[in-house]
């Protein structure tokens, strides 16, 4: 009879987890980095208890915020490449959906997390319990269910032994490159704390490695045969170039073939900035030089983008009528998109695969010059935008000119989300190596900033971590600012307040609309908020500042580097003010009919541009 180990099924959980094992960089290490926790009356006698058991080989963190801690989370796997990850446990009821919002980042960005949220009780005796919701027409209905459609895999554990096939279809999820992201098990409350017999084979250790999926033969027949035929040739890089750790392959094919390369933002860094064939960020926040190859590109290499409308421009940029994509992508979904010719593959794989059969083509010599002539025209014009100024209130721009000159060096890792901030930083940021630059825009999360910036540290804490943070995502979750200073992960936070949401602003203004909600001024209120947000950090003990020019805010960051804990510098900044060049077309909706002539005015431009997209 095959060896058993009775244990509670919270016990199960936490025994597997720590024998599950990766390698990285030739060394065998715990594929989960620990175990986020903020426990409640829904876990704390189960995974609690389960927890404690296995504190020294499976670490369990605290935060002040669940949906703080989950974003911690998923930053730690997109900052690890998708290598490594965590898990996070809370109790049901409002600590549970406060995890929602960060699945849905997890989802969106395809990065692996285990939410381990309590649930009500399976024997429905006590019920209802404290936190739980009633529906009236299914009692089998728990707010996790809310779930269900943020995560790859959903299970709803109500007999201990249903952990064993359900931890095993998890990490087969964590760990594939098509499924992987987020994967919720829902743990009822009183099976954490029932025994079961489980077999001892479960938690021996085992070894997770890469899957690499070759592309298909005739796959790759027809991607070849379409690269050979291109005169204009672009590489759009997205974020599975950074997870297949496809960087190398990716600066050699643009090498070898001559063929200019433009980033995603979740792209960006996957080739260096100032790599000579890096025509820099594409799509609505994109670069003169990187959507002028887009526009007239005959054949578009897609490697491991998604394709969203920020990259696309809506399905507008791309104005050759005779282009041809070829997506290159682990996924078929993502492959396929747009009518592009699929290459089903691992980044890596499929790059050198590519390279190789390509042996003896180029695109034309031309395309060389015109990418030196292009990228020098766009650096003239970044370079204008982030220079140094005695303006009172700097632009966001010239705010993150300070930043580059003053931190953005080798071992930087800049961190952001969302507002304004990511299409400056996509356009302008120079990026040195690869994960040098994370930001997360699939979900444009605000709130992610400080937590996820959290989760980088503990990812690659030999790195310099940057966060930029407007004042509304600061104030939307600024509490792990606390928790960065408790575990000793030093962050260097730079804070930029234009006095309320600066972006939206600017687009309601664009589509015609009042300033009515967005900037505080504009809001109803009886008296303007006078936020002191270098004294709010302090109190949460970081080291903080407020500056008054982009000088003295290059000062203050030189000075933080001299600090031991995390550092926040305050800077006022202009709303109005972005950054004109480059850039494209993004379609938001403007009303078809309106008393206010702007919004008419919108509305008629509004129907041009959206003529010249292609559908479908």
């Amino acid at each position: 009879m095959a060896k058993t180990i009775r244990l509670t099924m919270a016990q199960a959980v936490a025994h597997f987890l720590k024998a599950q094992m990766t390698v990285v960089d030739g060394k065998k290490v715990p594929i989960f980095a620990g175990v986020w926790g903020i426990f409640g009356h829904g876990n704390v006698a189960g995974m609690g208890e389960a927890l404690y058991q296995v504190r020294n080989e499976l670490p369990t963190l605290r935060a002040h915020n669940e949906q703080g801690m989950a974003h911690a989370a998923v930053a730690f796997a997109k900052a690890a490449f998708r290598q490594r990850f965590m898990a996070c446990t809370t109790s049901i009821g409002p600590g549970a959906l406060n995890m929602i919002t960060a699945a849905g980042v997890a989802h969106v960005n395809r990065l692996p997390v285990l939410f381990l949220p309590g649930d009500v009780f399976a024997n429905r005796i006590p019920d209802p319990v404290l936190q739980q919701i009633e529906n009236f027409g299914d009692g089998t209905v728990s707010v996790n269910d809310a779930f269900r459609c943020v995560s790859r895999y959903f299970d709803r554990i109500t007999r201990p032994e249903q952990i064993i096939s359900a931890l095993k279809r998890a990490m087969q999820v964590l760990t594939d490159p098509v499924d992987c992201g987020p994967v919720t098990l829902s743990l009822c409350q009183d099976v954490q704390a029932e025994a079961y017999d489980y077999p001892a084979s479960l938690f021996e250790e085992k070894v997770w490695t890469t899957r690499r999926p070759r592309p298909d033969t005739d796959e790759l027949a027809a991607a070849i045969e379409t690269l050979r035929k291109a005169q204009k040739p672009l590489i759009i890089a997205g974020g599975g170039v950074l997870y297949s750790q496809a960087t190398a392959e990716l600066q050699a094919f643009a090498e070898t073939h001559g063929v200019p390369v433009a980033v995603t933002q979740a792209g960006k860094s996957a080739i260096a900035d100032d790599h000579p064939l890096c025509m820099g960020s594409v799509g609505v926040t994109g670069t003169s030089a990187a959507n002028a190859f887009a526009e007239e590109a005959d054949v578009i290499l897609a490697v491991g983008t998604r394709l969203q409308d920020f990259t696309t421009g809506s399905w507008a940029l791309f104005k050759n009528g005779g282009v041809t994509m070829v997506g290159l992508n682990t996924a078929p979904f993502d492959a396929a998109k747009h009518d592009s010719q699929p290459l089903v593959a691992d980044a890596r794989e499929g790059l050198k695969l590519l390279s190789q059969a390509l042996d003896g083509w180029s695109a034309p010599a031309a395309i060389t010059q015109t990418a030196k002539t292009r990228k020098d025209a766009w650096m003239v014009a970044a370079n204008h935008a982030t220079a140094p100024t005695n303006a009172d209130l700097p632009s966001d721009a010239q705010v993150i000119g300070a930043v580059q000159r003053s931190i953005g060096g080798e071992n930087s890792v800049l961190v952001c989300a969302a507002g304004g901030l990511p299409g400056e930083l996509h356009k302008l940021w120079q990026a040195k190596k690869p994960g040098g630059y994370h930001m997360e825009y699939g979900f444009s999360c605000m709130g992610y900033e400080i937590a996820g910036a959290l989760g980088v540290k503990l990812a690659r804490p030999e790195a310099d971590v940057v966060v930029m943070v407007g004042d509304g995502s600061y104030m939307m979750m600024n509490s792990e600012l606390s928790t960065s200073i408790m575990l000793g992960q030093k962050l260097t936070i730079i804070v930029l307040d234009n006095r309320g949401y600066g972006c939206i602003n600017r687009l309601q203004m664009a589509t015609g609309s009042a300033n009515f909600n967005n900037l505080l001024k504009d809001a109803m209120i009886e008296v303007m908020p006078d936020i002191d947000f270098r004294a709010h950090a302090e109190s949460m003990g970081a080291v903080a500042v407020k500056v008054s020019s982009i000088a003295d805010l290059e000062t203050a960051i030189e000075q933080s580097k001299g600090n031991d804990r995390t550092s926040v510098i305050v800077i006022d900044t202009d709303p109005l003010i972005t950054t004109e060049e480059g850039g494209h077309w993004w379609d938001v909706a403007v009303p078809e009919v309106s008393p206010r002539s702007e919004v008419n005015k919108a509305r008629a431009a509004y129907v041009k541009a959206r003529a010249a997209r292609t559908v479908g």
